[in-house]
């Protein structure tokens, strides 16, 4: 897929950050699209920016993308507003810092909600749309860390790590059956959004110290950047798009020291990440 005017894209957490971004940028080169998020009112001004950039129709919901029932109803809805559907962005997701050991049930369970099962539905809800579309595409948002472990994100690394594990099935699936439908999965290093500070934590965990790591030490790129990385991945129908120099570096650390890198990062995290508030 080289052109989008007049493409429909679905795009999850549209409402801030790599979100966004990518409902911008596909405004800009004339997409149709669909965009949801919890967040009204960040919602709210991303359609208004989209529609400046020049998308021709905007579809907009409040979407929980942990709710089946609510996600089932959203993805027929849209479905009958566009009467097609060629892109899904995977890309609501949160964080949770701490700890498995610190870490409360309820607070796994609601990362698991949004980061695995929000994926999971937007994939299972519109992939019969995307197989009747004849070029569909389907990009979920990984991560860094779905491709190496890092202490104090048990939780979250698990849920992208489960991301990485479906979406490379769901690719797999796709060519065997034949279904003129791309996936992606895209693994970003350190981006500038609010994911760090809307974070949940442990009750152990400084939430300030820890976003502050990730907002000063570890988030590079811009969102902007990031999602041109993204629609290029799409464009050349890539397996895996690593987003951000570290996600690079990190990967190929990763590949080169095997299972050796658990001791080296966890060697290093005990330098660097902020004490226990207890």
């Amino acid at each position: 897929m080289k052109d989008f005017k007049n493409k429909v894209v679905v795009i999850t957490g549209a409402g801030s950050g790599i979100g966004r971004a990518l409902a911008l940028n596909f405004a800009d080169r004339g997409a149709r699209l669909a965009l949801s998020d919890v967040n009204e009112a960040g919602l709210a001004e991303t359609v208004e920016l989209a529609e400046k950039a020049g998308a021709p129709d905007v579809h907009t919901a409040r979407l929980d993308v942990a709710d089946r029932e609510a996600f089932v109803a959203y993805a027929a809805a849209v479905a009958d507003h566009f009467g097609q559907v060629n892109i899904v962005i995977n890309n609501a997701g949160v964080a949770l810092a701490g700890n498995a050991v610190d870490l409360a049930y309820d607070d796994m369970d609601w990362i698991v909600g949004i980061n695995f099962w929000g994926v999971v539905h937007g994939t299972k809800e519109f992939l019969p749309h995307l197989i009747a579309s004849g070029d569909g595409h389907v990009v979920n948002l990984s991560s860094l860390f779905g491709l190496l472990a890092i202490p104090g994100q048990s939780a979250y690394n698990a849920t992208k790590f489960a991301v990485r594990g479906f979406t490379e099935a769901l690719r797999e699936e796709m060519l065997i059956a034949g279904h003129k439908v791309g996936v992606t999965s895209v693994h970003p290093g350190g981006i500038k959004t609010g994911i760090a500070r809307n974070a949940r934590v442990s009750d152990k965990e400084d939430k300030a110290a820890t976003a502050k790591l990730f907002d000063e030490k570890l988030a590079k790129m811009t969102p902007e950047r990031a999602a041109e990385i993204i629609i290029k991945g799409i464009t050349k129908n890539q397996a895996r798009v690593l987003v951000g120099l570290d996600a690079h570096a990190l990967h190929n650390f990763q590949k080169f020291t095997g299972s050796r890198y658990e001791d080296i990062v966890a060697l290093v995290s005990k330098k660097f990440m902020p004490a226990p508030t207890i």
